[in-house]
């Protein structure tokens, strides 16, 4: 049974980088459910996906937290042991490389990659590795820059191109779920494993 995130976290919204990115939308997109493995790659300081999916996920759930900056990794364990969330763990790794990042290979329900790939070289790389740790009919939710010409946002020639992550998708047997614009800066796909 689907149970909407909201009624877990109605009130909490944590503000930082990605708060153009609503992280209750994104638990809905992944149908995000008590009990699931959970991994959000480039997971920054702030938490933004991590601490709400740990509520909603609950004590029988995981959410994985990767970063390659450790500082950033003592910064979530220090939230997660201070608001008692046991169901939180940190993995320091550097996601474009293949097999670098130690989470049991094919046990995620749900990967997150937002405002990940725009800061990496190896896309593909990186997608290969979310892959490897993704079971059969998983989610994979991407988003990621797409307004140009912003002060605050990625420079020229950063951004992805969505088309290239549909195209890797549907070669790694991926279909795409869903499409959907997030906000005025954003947008995101749904890729969703079958083997």
């Amino acid at each position: 049974m689907y149970i909407a995130p909201a009624m877990f976290y109605r009130h909490t919204m944590y503000h930082s980088g990605n708060q153009m990115v609503d992280p209750q939308i994104l638990f809905e997109k992944a149908r995000i459910q008590p009990g699931m493995h959970v991994a959000d790659f480039g997971c920054g300081q702030t938490g933004h996906i991590i601490f709400p999916c740990a509520k909603i996920l609950g004590e029988r759930g995981i959410i994985y937290a990767v970063d390659i900056l450790k500082d950033v990794l003592m910064q979530i364990e220090q939230r997660a042991k201070s608001n008692s969330l046991l169901n939180v763990h940190s993995v320091w790794s550097d996601i474009e490389k293949k097999g670098h990042t130690a989470i049991p290979s094919h046990s995620l329900d749900v990967a997150f990659l937002v405002n990940t790939l725009v800061h990496v070289k190896e896309r593909h790389t990186v997608l290969d590795e979310v892959n490897r740790l993704l079971k059969d009919k998983a989610r994979l939710v991407i988003v990621d820059w797409v307004k140009k010409g912003l002060v605050f946002g990625p420079k020229e020639g950063q951004f992805i191109d969505f088309s290239d992550i549909e195209a890797w998708a549907r070669a790694h047997r991926f279909v795409v779920q869903e499409e959907f614009d997030m906000g005025r800066y954003h947008r995101g796909v749904v890729l969703y494993k079958h083997e």
